[in-house]
């Protein structure tokens, strides 16, 4: 069963953003400023811009694959499911982690208006309540997220406007009191203040418009997350002395207490309070997704994919997530952190990675709709970067690396390698390197589907005979002649005539009048005795048919046969055919692909408006091909 489509622009913006401002603003600045002092100002805005490398390349995959899972979608279909088992456990306990150490964030906040509740009772009890909301649909969970991330920002607001003013710029001195190397370890530490980005990827497939919806949100959100990242940092920084911020629990709220006195200390932590509550319940929401997708791969147990019938919601994936988050509760903070910096990291490495192998891979049907700017220069100085930020975190960051990377492998090894057959896009790239046939086309098939599906194509009478149509690759540069008998041969059986009586009709249609309508295209169109009878051929010719000595390249041709009761269908066919040769995009995916089927993509894929082209009964109008 498909997710709902519930998410707008507005929800996924608040999604991304809710997820990013939390723990990572208003616990980490103080922990952040131990490692590397005034110098964190700089590591926040750094990390934000390698954050968005892997950003980008997440938006461009997922407007071309808007499926449940996000990234371990696109990293499988891309790199294989031994990897994509690895990325999906990588996201899954990336996301858990971080709405763990939000839960913390939070209890630690309520403890100061609640001091004698145990902060572990706190936590576990809102789990439980976000997941219920989860449970009940990703319609309420985003409703209550822009309910959260507004007022959020809101407060934030307040903060800059009175704290910006009062920064003291001496606070700021020495800038680099730990060296250069600070500036990154410092920028891998608060990284999992960007990890709500991730989230996005996961829910795509519950989102509407997502050609458009994803892309913006995700840039609007990381655009404004980062500069305000940026610039409540540098207020914090510059208005407590360094002694009572480094290692502070309460950065935020202790700045606005120096700035604005108890009252500011409150509304700030109501504003923590109410960013935690956000990224627990998105970070909830996004990482039941992972399990969901792993299970409809068969790289896990088949029932995390069930979707309830009644709230079109992962049930089982959303229960097992909400027992692994009690559990990385237990964990110890600082641990937690650079465990969750560090699979967020690990994520958008893959992520680059998968960008390149599918776009050198020119599958035919990954038709993004947002393009990363700058490729692969953008995805290249990601992955360098990160690696940066890994090593400079130092050993634990290492040793949790290849922990999870160890248990990525050994369940795909042990469970999901004797359970699917999946192509990927890497198959792909070898086969275009080695010219050896590798692949059976099931990816360009499961490509072809999720187009169908987030263009809501449906299918009209023209795709149902394009999915049937005779298709020939020709070889050399045959003349008019020849290629006439080939096709002859191919389509007699449908009209129920001889190959001799097809090929004298093509002839005679032929010379009665061209049937070429420009220096690359053809439509040769015949009547047929008997009724019911209609059958189209398309044919291309890399090197060109020679159909005279005018047009001795048509790479080209639709041959249309049917008999004189399809006449209106015959119309209707060459009205769809010269909307499939106006689309800018389609000579080059024709002349592109790679098989039989790849063609027949290419025309089914191909721009155009399926809706009524023209009245039933009426003559096409303007069937002009440029």
């Amino acid at each position: 069963m498909e997710l709902q489509k519930e998410l707008g622009l507005l929800e996924v913006f608040c999604i991304a953003s809710g997820a990013m401002i939390s723990s990572g603003l208003f616990i980490l600045p103080g922990i952040a400023y131990g490692y590397g002092g005034p110098v964190i100002v700089l590591s926040y805005f750094i990390a934000g811009l390698l954050a968005m490398t892997g950003m980008l390349s997440i938006a461009e995959m997922a407007t071309a694959m808007p499926k449940a899972g996000g990234e371990y979608f696109f990293i499988t279909r891309g790199m294989g499911p031994a990897v994509g088992t690895i990325s999906g456990l990588l996201s899954w306990f990336s996301l858990s982690l971080k709405s763990a150490f939000a839960l913390i964030g939070m209890a630690a906040f309520t403890t100061i208006v609640f001091p004698n509740i145990d902060i572990k009772i706190i936590a576990i009890s809102l789990t439980f309540v976000f997941m219920f909301i989860n449970i009940l649909g990703v319609k309420e969970s985003g409703r209550f997220q822009v309910v959260l991330v507004l007022s959020l920002l809101g407060l934030m607001a307040v903060y800059l406007f009175i704290g910006l003013p009062k920064a003291n710029l001496d606070n700021f001195q020495p800038f680099i009191p730990h060296g250069p190397g600070s500036i990154f370890a410092s920028a891998g530490f608060v990284f999992t203040a960007y990890g709500g980005l991730l989230y996005i990827g996961s829910v795509a497939e519950e989102v509407k418009n997502p050609n458009r919806v994803i892309p913006l949100g995700l840039i609007i959100s990381l655009l404004i997350v980062s500069i305000l990242y940026t610039l409540m940092v540098f207020v914090t920084v510059g208005v407590l002395p360094g002694d009572e911020l480094s290692g502070s629990l309460t950065p935020i709220s202790d700045g606005a207490r120096a700035v604005m006195g108890k009252p500011g200390f409150i509304v700030l932590s109501i504003a923590a309070i109410l960013a935690f509550v956000s990224t627990a319940n998105g970070g909830l929401l996004t990482a039941s997704r992972y399990p969901m997708s792993l299970g409809r791969d068969g790289l896990m147990p088949h029932i995390l994919s069930k979707v309830s019938k009644k709230y079109r919601t992962p049930v089982i994936s959303i229960i097992i997530t909400t027992i692994f988050l009690i559990i990385f509760l237990l964990l110890d903070l600082e641990i937690l952190v650079k465990a969750v910096s560090t699979t967020v990291i690990l994520t958008n490495i893959l992520s680059c990675l998968a960008l390149i192998v599918i776009r050198e891979s020119r599958l035919q049907n990954y038709r993004p709709v947002f393009k990363c700017p700058l490729y692969p220069y953008i995805q290249i100085i990601g992955i360098i970067g990160f690696i940066i930020l890994l090593f400079e975190m130092g050993i634990s960051s290492i040793l949790i690396t290849s922990i999870v990377v160890t248990a990525g492998f050994f369940t795909y090894w042990f469970y999901g390698r004797i359970r699917t057959d999946r192509e990927y896009a890497l198959l792909y790239l070898v086969e275009r390197m080695t010219s050896k046939e590798i692949t059976s086309y099931n990816l360009e098939t499961e490509l072809k589907e999720i187009i169908r599906h987030r263009d809501n194509i449906q299918e009209d009478h023209f795709d149902k005979v394009v999915n049937n149509a005779h298709i020939l690759d020709i070889r050399g540069t045959p003349v008019l002649e020849e290629f006439f008998q080939i096709a002859a041969e191919e389509v007699q059986k449908d009209l129920k005539l001889s190959a001799e009586e097809v090929y004298d009709a093509l002839i005679a249609r032929e010379r009665e009048n061209s049937t070429v309508l420009n220096d690359k295209l053809a439509v040769p169109h015949l009547i047929v005795p008997g009724e019911g009878t209609f059958t189209i051929l398309i044919a291309r010719c890399r090197k060109g048919i020679i159909f005279s000595e005018k047009n001795n390249e048509i790479k080209t041709v639709f041959i249309i046969a049917g008999s004189r009761d399809q006449r209106t269908f015959h119309l209707r066919a060459l009205a769809a055919i010269a909307q499939i040769f106006n689309d800018p995009t389609f000579m080059s995916k024709w002349m592109d692909a790679t098989s039989k089927e790849a063609l027949r993509d290419a025309v089914f894929l191909a721009n155009r408006n399926r809706d009524t082209y023209f009245a039933k009964g009426s003559k096409p109008q303007n069937l002009k091909i440029t």
